[in-house]
């Protein structure tokens, strides 16, 4: 058993002793529930509106195989119905139900503060007919909204969350611990299928008195919590501030460094202001209220970090250990934190404050550039403007721009170069059929590519270069990024077309000359000129570079037809026989 009471959801493979099916007065069912203490169970507070005066739940996980049935209601003010920003976004949604006999201890389970994107997930609900309840798989996008709500990507279309899903239980995959609840499913216009999920944090959150059921470290370390919202009521630095949020509500920049100097009493209180704002946690109505009244753009959204750490005094083995609990990297436990961070998929939004006031600070950006090399955002705080500074920026901005700078100009020049003499190769076989041509977009990358190599010639012809001057940095890289893969996906469809119609080609050449011969046998010596000049303008037209395929497949059936009204068709299959060994055609060109 845990400890706090509950057992760890480690079996994602049978019904779990927490997953409960809520049922309404009108006997059917309207959502689902996490057990969570002997007599209480969470759901969403829009299953609760639905199920109206009388409220069910059901075990489907007990132990004895019964589906006791156990009559709940709201307990007290715990009620958080769901509310909509100016803006639309939804916020709250969640209530907790006290239920009139009590469950076993050990059928609850606790929920688990994680860091969330990019996991693999799993959710257990009741949908239409699988009233007994059904595994949904998700892989956690990222956080959406300023309520920290989560997005959900499911495995397949079917795995959408749907009625009878809401409130389920979401348990991570690798540890199978419960991270949050299911909200709802939402099909939008395109096409495109996502569920939502309110993780741990948003819910203690809300509902404040459910902390002591909640394991796993919280998200900001104690020491950079304001005393008493002081944070929140202390002199804004409001530039700083803006960046701040900016990057917190991931402004494209993977890794931002920052000075925050001993003394600074400003922007220390505007740091922890947003470190504050920024967590699911902390963010509170009182503390978004006072927020309100600054600027809008410095106000960062709840999510925009996983992890706050203040590195000052620590080792950096403590800091990897601190963050390898954050991702829930708890198997192997022998292992040292870095080798278990370096080996998972798993990524965070990171902010660590006081880098160069650790034990080992050069130990920590070690470590801190295999998480940046794995795909984890990281804001750093340094107290000073010195070597471990320094280092930092070459090591975590300078050398990743160049490196990134050196892929996409690679790119970039496979596309303006290989790629794009292929296509032409390819455009001299055949005539492309529809879409818009890629003139345009290749000259934009030779364009691209020409800027990103007169900003590489500027900067080393200019004095003064500076550990700040990342290379390629003039250059907007995350657009040039876009229209390179934009261009080499456009690239690669054409190609396929093109590749088809060569294809297509090739067909009709070898149909062309069966029916040929076919009508050469039985002419038995004889000439036919109209049908003569049939087949010639089609072979004219399979022969011409590039070949206008579908020019050339309407001269085919015209002359294919033409055969076939003469009653010669008797012999095409037997003739066709003989293609198998055929070059189909004559002069084809690749």
């Amino acid at each position: 058993m845990a400890a706090g009471g509950g057992v760890p959801a480690a079996s994602l493979t049978g019904t779990p002793s927490w997953a409960v099916r809520i049922r309404g007065a009108d006997g059917e069912i309207v959502g689902a529930g996490i057990l969570l203490t002997p007599g209480h169970v969470l759901t969403c507070a829009h299953v609760v509106d639905r199920a109206a005066a009388r409220i069910t739940a059901e075990f489907v996980g007990a132990a004895d195989h019964s589906v006791p049935a156990v009559p709940a209601r709201v307990d007290g003010t715990a009620y958080v119905p769901e509310t909509r920003d100016a803006d639309g976004d939804p916020s709250g949604d969640v209530a907790l139900l006290r239920l009139e006999r009590p469950r076993p201890v050990e059928e609850t389970v606790r929920l688990h503060r994680l860091s969330a994107p990019g996991r693999e997930v799993r959710m257990y609900g009741f949908p239409y007919a699988h009233n007994g309840g059904i595994w949904f798989r998700s892989t956690v996008v990222g956080g959406c909204g300023r309520d920290g709500q989560m997005q959900l990507s499911p495995v397949s279309a079917g795995e959408l969350a749907s009625p009878g899903c809401s409130g389920a239980g979401v348990a991570d995959s690798r540890t199978g611990e419960v991270i949050g609840m299911v909200l709802s499913g939402q099909l939008d216009q395109h096409g495109n299928r996502f569920s939502f999920m309110s993780p741990a944090e948003t819910i203690a959150r809300h509902l404040p008195r459910l902390k002591p059921h909640i394991a796993g470290p919280a998200a900001v370390d104690e020491r950079l919590l304001p005393a008493d919202d002081g944070a929140l009521r202390a002199p804004l630095d409001e530039p700083f501030a803006q960046r701040l949020a900016a990057w917190l509500r991931d402004d494209g920049n993977q890794v931002k460094i920052s000075v925050v100097r001993p003394g600074d009493a400003a922007r220390a209180a505007t740091l922890r202001r947003a470190i504050t704002l920024a967590d699911r946690e902390l963010r509170t109505p009182v503390s978004v209220d006072r927020a309100s009244l600054d600027p809008p753009d410095t106000v960062p959204s709840a999510g925009g970090h996983d992890l706050a750490v203040d590195a000052s005094g620590t080792t950096a083995a403590e800091v990897a250990e601190r963050i390898a609990d954050r991702m829930g990297l708890r198997q192997h436990p022998e292992d040292p934190p870095l080798d278990r961070i370096r080996a998972s998929k798993a990524t965070l939004n990171l902010v660590v404050v006081g880098v160069d006031e650790a034990v080992d600070p050069f130990p920590l950006l070690d470590l801190l550039e295999v998480l940046r090399a794995g795909g984890s955002r990281l804001l750093l705080v340094f107290r000073t403007a010195g070597d471990c500074h320094r280092r930092a920026h070459d090591l975590l901005l300078t050398r990743p721009a160049r490196e990134r700078r050196a892929r996409l100009v690679g790119r970039l020049r496979e596309i303006t170069g290989p790629l794009a003499e292929e296509l032409h190769q390819r455009l001299a076989v055949v005539v492309a059929q529809g879409g818009r041509p890629l003139d345009s977009q290749l000259v934009a990358a030779h364009a691209a590519l020409a800027d990103l190599l007169r900003a590489d010639d500027d900067r080393d012809a200019g004095p003064g270069r500076t550990a700040d001057h990342a290379p390629g940095r003039g250059a907007d890289l995350a657009r040039y990024e876009r229209l390179a893969e934009r261009v080499a996906d456009r690239l690669a469809t054409s190609a396929a077309a093109l590749d088809r119609l060569r294809d297509r080609r090739d067909e009709l050449t070898g149909r062309l000359r069966s029916y040929h011969v076919l009508h050469q046998h039985s002419l038995q010596g004889e000439e036919d000129p109209e049908v003569d000049d049939l087949y010639l303008r089609a072979h004219a037209l399979l022969r011409a570079r590039p070949c206008d395929v579908r020019a050339a497949e309407a001269a085919v059936d015209a002359y294919t037809r033409r055969v076939d009204g003469h009653g010669a068709v008797e012999g095409l299959r037997a003739v066709e026989g003989l293609r198998g060994g055929d070059d189909h055609g004559e002069g084809n060109a690749r």
